[in-house]
């Protein structure tokens, strides 16, 4: 082995040592935002069973709804829930582009149904800049049920109507 060979081995043991530290990186940044296979709450969204409401997400005057999921009644959503819905109720307009798409629920926290049954809507959050983690998710064509998160696909609440 030539003095350049010995020189280049460490090099590119390095290399590779670095390669190797990177793409451990990449893995660790991926399980931290797609770990769960659904969508990233981000940090210090509480989490919560399936078909429940974290703790404060909710009234307390929520009752069990027939699917199994927590109900809650549509007087006690927030008033920007509520125009939410009516907008839903009217075909729109509806102010993010978002609005209407297909909701995928990769989370599997809403009843397992064929591929486009469920919609997202959002639902603006008083103090949020952006979208925020308010939804509204409904089911159907009609619709013929309705979801709200107030934790961004965390926890599902059941809005009886």
């Amino acid at each position: 082995m030539t003095r350049a060979d010995r020189a280049a081995a460490p090099a590119s043991r390095r290399t590779l040592l670095a390669a190797g530290a990177v793409l451990a990186a990449l893995v660790l940044l991926g399980w931290l935002v797609f770990g769960s296979g659904g969508d990233a709450a981000g940090p210090g969204v509480p989490s919560a069973p399936p078909g429940t409401a974290p703790s404060g997400t909710a009234p307390s005057g929520t009752a069990p709804a027939g699917d199994g999921a927590r109900g809650i009644a549509e007087a006690e959503l927030p008033p920007s829930a509520r125009e939410t819905l009516a907008s839903i109720d009217a075909g729109g307009p509806f102010p993010y582009r978002q609005d209407g798409q297909t909701f995928g629920n990769r989370e599997g926290l809403l009843p397992k149904r064929e591929r486009g049954y469920y919609r997202e809507y959002t639902v603006d959050k008083p103090g949020e800049d952006d979208r925020g983690p308010w939804r509204i998710v409904t089911g159907g064509r009609g619709p013929d049920v309705y979801y709200w998160t107030a934790d961004h696909y965390q926890s599902f609440v059941r809005i009886l109507r």
